[in-house]
């Protein structure tokens, strides 16, 4: 049996607003998508995502980090976020960018943390292992 993780306020509140700043850093990232802003879209073009492929990696990003955002849909999100992030890592690999794969594997790395903070069960099988 497992003896659940105890949650603090202050590490419920931490989570809390973690994920909340992490899932409109993903949406601003979406809206620059959105924009076609020069820098970011060049370099997504670089990539192979240019034209409407851009616009349909922003409304994914959108959707993913919206359905994190909202409590009855965190997981599914988290889902749909770790993907797509990981999705964007192994792009940059893919392409020899190695030092511009950091960007999205710490914000992953961050989006886990914060899941954690909130909702310990979400790394169940971490718990299980230690006991």
């Amino acid at each position: 049996m497992i003896a659940p993780t105890r949650i603090t306020s202050g590490r419920f509140r931490t989570g809390t607003v973690l994920i909340y700043v992490l899932s409109l850093l993903l949406v601003a990232s979406a809206a620059v998508k959105f924009a076609r802003v020069p820098e970011p879209a060049s370099q997504l073009t670089e990539l192979g995502f240019g034209g409407g492929n851009l616009t349909l990696i922003a409304a994914l990003e959108i959707a993913s980090a919206a359905l994190f955002a909202f409590p009855r849909s965190r997981s599914f999100g988290l889902l749909l976020v770790s993907a797509y992030l990981g999705g964007a890592v192994a792009a940059h690999v893919g392409h020899d960018q190695f030092l511009a794969a950091f960007r999205p594997a710490i914000v992953l790395a961050l989006i886990w943390f914060a899941a954690w903070l909130r909702h310990p069960e979400v790394l169940w099988s971490a718990q299980r292992a230690s006991s």
